[in-house]
């Protein structure tokens, strides 16, 4: 890499640059090794959760009344509300599928294997990230990282699609994972914004089912809205590697992670994608959950290594992660003073 730079190029140049093409992508390999390891240990809370959710339908059926800050949206309208939107992405799928040439034929090949796609990734992805939104804020979820991984699976299933199917190579192929990678990462930013607004509100003592009323009107109203906010600035000034705008000399704007994304696919669907350092992150995302494990042990919980809070530090650059050290160590020592202060 420093071969390929110009003569002079300064330190934090070249660091940042090794960064954006090597360590980042070792990142992605530790964020989906932690990922993995976190939804394990997720799963049984997870079913926990959905466990309640349903003895709490049950409760309410029986005519119980439960406690103001345990009634959430009833389990019904929840799988009511999902199947509808299961209902509109299908119609998305379908109506892209049909307008490419090289896909129509598959296109009932492509909705059952896009809409299954959807559902196991997305809960996937909305458990990671809603966890680490809870953990360390929205605005630190790993939601890029988790969504190189996405896009990944989604190239490598449309690999075997075309194997299967017969599709032809064709940049419909690559544009039809980046739409279903797209819903996935809708889901895991609705589930940051989300789950951190109904941790605030538990803490508070608010009304689950009011906020969730909310969040769905919020979550409808941004759907509306941004699209075309999005399409405004794309027309207006453009994205990198997008149309030219129709503003003479304006400045596209940046899409590094949309840049990222489209290149993994293109990687993986032309066999180029380099999964070597990927390879190097999933073996130290390994040895970083062994670490874990054994410093939970031996200090009896007083001392962890967080396999995913490491690979986010991988993955993030480092005028991110220098704030999340300088805020850990300022909690550190405020929660240390004020557990030695006498009132």
């Amino acid at each position: 890499i420093a071969a390929g730079l110009p003569a002079g190029t300064g330190a934090e140049e070249l660091a940042t640059t090794v960064w954006r093409n090597e360590v980042r992508f070792m990142g992605a390999g530790v964020i989906g090794v932690a990922a993995i390891w976190t939804l394990i240990k997720l799963a049984g809370p997870l079913v926990g959760g959905l466990t309640s959710a349903l003895a709490a339908q049950a409760r309410r059926k029986s005519g119980e009344v439960l406690d103001r800050t345990e009634q959430d949206i009833p389990i019904s309208i929840v799988g009511g509300i999902s199947a509808v939107c299961l209902v509109g992405i299908a119609g998305l799928l379908v109506w892209f599928a049909q307008s490419a040439p090289a896909l129509a034929a598959s296109t009932p090949i492509l909705l059952i294997g896009g809409l299954v796609y959807v559902v196991v990734i997305g809960f996937a992805v909305s458990a990671i990230c809603g966890y680490m939104a809870g953990l360390i804020g929205s605005s630190n979820s790993p939601v890029s990282g988790v969504g190189i991984l996405a896009i990944v699976i989604a190239s490598l299933l449309m690999l075997g699609v075309m194997a299967v199917a017969g599709v032809p190579a064709d940049p419909s192929v690559i544009a039809f994972a980046l739409i279903v990678t797209a819903v996935v990462f809708a889901i895991a930013i609705a589930a940051n914004d989300n789950l951190q607004d109904l941790k605030t509100g538990q803490l508070v003592g608010a009304t689950p089912w009011r906020q969730q009323a909310a969040l769905i009107i919020g979550c409808v109203a941004g759907a509306l809205v941004i699209p075309l906010v999005l399409n405004l600035l794309n027309q207006a000034f453009g994205f990198e590697g997008g149309p030219p705008a129709i503003v003479e000399g304006a400045q596209t704007l940046a899409a590094p992670q949309a840049t990222l994304i489209s290149a993994l696919a293109k990687g993986v669907i032309g066999g180029d994608l380099r999964w070597d350092l990927i390879g190097v992150g999933a073996v130290i995302g390994v040895v970083i959950i062994i670490l874990d494990a054994v410093l939970t042990t031996v200090t009896k919980g007083r001392v962890k290594c967080p396999p995913l809070a490491v690979g986010i530090g991988f993955y993030l650059p480092a005028a991110v992660t220098a704030t999340l050290v300088i805020g850990a160590v300022a909690g550190w020592l405020y929660e240390r003073s004020v557990r030695s202060t006498r009132y």
